[in-house]
Order: structure tokens, then C-alpha cells, then sequence
């Protein structure tokens, strides 16, 4: 018989499974990686839902939990993880998706975590420096950089037009 909790955790998953997966599958570049983590994490957010449901931001924990995990796994098996492995369909994405991915792709290991967990994840500053372990500062330092590389990106590819895109809608 499904108790309150139960019910609780059920509806939260429901909605912040998906997200979380697709931002931890794009920070690492590994959808299997990204799903065995997040899964993971999940079930530890499970089993200590009377801690977690009334943190600040039980998803940013959760998040951070399963970005632990992939980090502790890809420091064991000696390999660096990157979204420069994922390859999507045409049909799935139309060709600005791929354009602006592929800049994504260019920027740091730092700047492109901070990017897709303020734009995919949907995190706070405050919520992505928590997941980061660093500060609000750098956080929003970092978002400040990713935007000026990803703005110097779109100016070389439009040949310098001052008519481009704004970068802050990705």
C-alpha cells in the first residue's frame, strides 16, 4: 500500500527524471552513462526522501549525485567524458539544434556544465553552484564567459554581421 511519501516521490520523479537525464546525457555525452547514474541517484534520493524532499532544490541534488557518480566512474576507468560522442538523428533536431550544439561543444568542460544545467536543467545559479561544489560567483562568471565564446562563435560564423542571434536564448 503506497503511503503519502510514496506518492510524493513518484510525482517528483515523473517530472524531474527527464530533465535530469537529458542534462547529465548532454554534460557527459553518454546516454547509457548518464541513465545508470541518474538511476542510480534517484533511488538514493528514494531512499532518503525525508532528507531530500525538503532541501532547497531536491533536483539539483539529485543531479549532483549522479554527476558524482559518473565522476568517480570516469576517474576508475581513466577517461575523460564529453558530449563530443553524441550524434543525433536529422530528422529529430532541425539544423540550429546542431549548429548551436556544436558550439556548445567547443566551450569548456566548465562552461559547457554550467550552460546545460542553466539552459537544459532549468538550475538556478544558486542551484548549479551547489551541484558544482563552487560559488554563485563562479557560476555566474562562467555563464558570463560561455556567452561572451559562444557570441564570438556566432559573430565568426555569420563573417561578423552585428546582426546575429542572441546567445542568452539558447
Amino acid at each position: 500500500m503506497k503511503n503519502e511519501d510514496d506518492s510524493e516521490f513518484e510525482s517528483w520523479y515523473s517530472a524531474e527524471h527527464p530533465r535530469i537525464l537529458s542534462t547529465l546525457a548532454l554534460v557527459t555525452g553518454d546516454v547509457y552513462v548518464a541513465q545508470e547514474a541518474v538511476d542510480e541517484a534517484f533511488v538514493r534520493a528514494y531512499d532518503r526522501w525525508s532528507k531530500v524532499r525538503s532541501l532547497d532544490s531536491p533536483a539539483g541534488w539529485t543531479y549532483r549525485v549522479a554527476l558524482n557518480l559518473v565522476r568517480r566512474q570516469s576517474r576508475r576507468a581513466n577517461r575523460v567524458f564529453g558530449p563530443s560522442n553524441i550524434h543525433f538523428k536529422e530528422s529529430v533536431f532541425p539544423s540550429t539544434f546542431h549548429e548551436i550544439w556544436q558550439m556548445v561543444n567547443g566551450l569548456s568542460r566548465r562552461q559547457r556544465e554550467v550552460v546545460v544545467l542553466r539552459y537544459i536543467g532549468d538550475l538556478t545559479e544558486g542551484q548549479i553552484a551547489a551541484v558544482l561544489g563552487i560559488t554563485r560567483g563562479t557560476v555566474s562568471q562562467t555563464l558570463r564567459a560561455a556567452h561572451e565564446r559562444l557570441g564570438e562563435m556566432m559573430d565568426f560564423r555569420d563573417g561578423g554581421q552585428e546582426d546575429r542571434c542572441n546567445v542568452r536564448t539558447i
